[in-house]
């Protein structure tokens, strides 16, 4: 193969990502070293183009990192005004009382609902002031390594035609050469996954465990609209072993942001989380606020959901990992925006210790993190997540509201996560059918329809980015055995089986309706979907303002 040459930049420290980690990272390390050359490059199209709107936010690690928030214009709007819990049976709810008594890690006074696409927007904005160098469009395809040292990143080539030939548009991608390279791709990172592949980082850790979150944001009647309003539940639709619930905030001009998480080590083979988060709209205690409304985006995204049993070693020769690519987010809280920025203030310290004392790995980061608030936040609830797994929805929120209430975090044992997420599936022939109502056209919709609000594209002659490692096994194991469980796990409908002949069967993929939400990379039961990272600029491209 012919060496590609490439043009290179050399900059003291890469970030890879820019989403609230990346961001407050190259913040930080700015206001730490003021004359460092600082890069951050971007996969979306612009900074939040791969965030969807909709997220409550701790405004904790805001006020460290730029005290002065409140003066800066930033978009933290409405706060939140009132809260509640439901548990929900197929027709009814019920409010868990004493919230702030019960899931203490569940109030959210003094915090705001935001369109996190906008706040990203807004410390990119931060960055570029203090002087830092942001690439949107630019996606990492390798990590640039020499002697075993990463050296920076290579962006990824751009006008490769579909068999994988340079067309007449080709440009190679650019080497991004750096003394310190950070990592904040979110979950299941391309890079970050060849960085604890090269450097063994999950070595003595548990398995990461996921939830996939799909999202919509709707505008409502304004009379309708409850500015601060935070709603979330468990229970039905799914079953008492299936970890999961919903989520519903109104903010904005007349906008409420509607979610679903489903957590990726379900065992039923024809769950469909998509389905599961339309009916949910369905439910009394949420279609009231969708009634007379319009849905205006669609998204999806895979959530690190291990927790602090599951962090990674945090640095390698030449960088280090952090937000949701190490696996920060608080499951119980239901938030992680306040932890990723702290985890990339933290990095941002360790790396400018290591270059002002010349060293190659900034290996500091791992006892900053132990000696922060962040470490004691993710300790004191890293048993509720696993509580659920051992024992159901149920008993797993009773023995949540004992951790929290009586044992306050301090439990003397530890639960684990046994197993990763893509060995839990039952064979078909063991599990249930699940009968889901179609769509409405109104409250609830097709997958069609939800990919073209998500703005998704990618360039059409580009290599396909999802590709099987080997196409038998799909077969034999994934048809055969599991009946195809990806055409029902992916949000956006990439993948199809199509029968060729008498018990002969093919997988379509439909590589141009991906969002890049990464459940096919986790929940594929034998691992064979290898996912590449397509050309910058594609995927989803969310609008940024709502």
């Amino acid at each position: 193969m012919t060496q590609i040459e490439r043009e290179e930049m050399e900059f003291d420290v890469v970030v890879v990502g820019g989403g609230p980690a990346g961001l407050s990272a190259a913040i930080r390390l700015k206001q730490l070293m003021p004359d460092a050359g600082v890069c951050l490059i971007e996969k979306g199209s612009e900074i939040g183009a791969h965030i969807v709107s909709g997220a409550v936010i701790e405004p904790r690690t805001l006020d460290e990192l730029l005290p002065n928030w409140r003066d800066l214009d930033a978009p933290l709007r409405t706060q939140v005004t009132e809260e509640r819990m439901l548990f929900l049976t197929e027709t009814r709810s019920f409010a868990v009382p004493y919230l702030d008594r019960v899931m203490p890690q569940m109030a959210n006074h003094g915090n705001y609902v935001v369109s996190l696409g906008e706040v990203c927007r807004w410390l990119g904005e931060q960055a570029e002031a203090l002087g830092v160098e942001i690439y949107p469009g630019f996606s990492g395809a390798e990590l640039f390594i020499e002697n075993d040292h990463v050296s920076g990143v290579i962006t990824g080539d751009m006008g490769i035609e579909r068999n994988g030939e340079h067309g007449p548009n080709f440009t190679p991608g650019m080497i991004l050469r750096a003394k310190q390279t950070i990592l904040t791709e979110g979950a299941r990172g391309s890079l970050t996954g060849h960085a604890m592949k090269r450097f063994g980082l999950r070595k003595g850790v548990e398995p990461q465990t996921y939830g996939l979150g799909i999202k919509e944001v709707w505008e409502i009647p304004a009379e309708k609209h409850r500015p601060g309003l935070v709603q979330h539940s468990f229970g039905w639709p799914l079953d008492d072993n299936t970890y999961g619930g919903a989520w519903l905030y109104h903010f904005g001009e007349n906008l409420v942001s509607f979610g679903f998480v489903t957590g990726l080590d379900y065992a039923n083979t024809y769950l469909s989380p998509f389905e599961e988060m339309q009916r949910t709209k369905l439910h009394p205690a949420f279609r009231e606020h969708f009634e007379g409304g319009k849905r205006l985006i669609y998204g999806a995204r895979a959530l690190s959901e291990g927790g602090f049993q599951s962090i990674p070693r945090l640095t390698f020769p030449g960088g280090v990992l952090a937000g949701d690519s190490a696996g920060f987010l608080n499951v119980p809280k239901i938030k992680g925006t306040h932890t990723a920025m702290k985890s990339g203030m933290i990095a941002a310290e360790a790396v400018a210790e290591a270059l002002e004392k010349d060293k190659k790995e900034a290996a500091s980061m791992t006892a900053r993190v132990q000696q922060s608030w962040l470490w004691s936040e993710l300790r004191d609830v890293r048993n509720i997540r696993p509580a659920f797994a051992k024992w159901g929805m149920k008993l797993g929120a009773l023995y949540s509201g004992i951790d929290s209430m009586i044992l306050r975090g301090r439990a003397p044992w530890t639960l684990h996560h046994p197993h990763a997420d893509n060995e839990t599936l039952r064979p078909a022939s063991v599990c249930t059918k699940i009968d889901y109502p179609k769509p409405d056209g109104k409250i609830t919709f097709d997958r069609v329809s939800s990919v073209f609000l998500s703005s998704t594209n990618h360039e059409e002659n580009q290599p396909v980015h999802l590709k099987l490692r080997n196409e038998t096994v799909w077969q034999t194991v994934n048809h055969d055995v599991f009946d195809s469980p990806e055409s029902r796990y992916c949000p956006a409908g990439v993948y199809e089986q199509e029968q060729t002949g008498e018990n002969a069967w093919q997988l379509r993929i439909n590589a141009q309706n991906c969002v890049h939400c990464k459940t096919c990379d986790i929940k594929d039961p034998t691992q064979n979907i290898d996912w590449c990272t397509p050309e910058g600029g594609g995927g989803p491209n969310y609008p940024v303002g709502m």
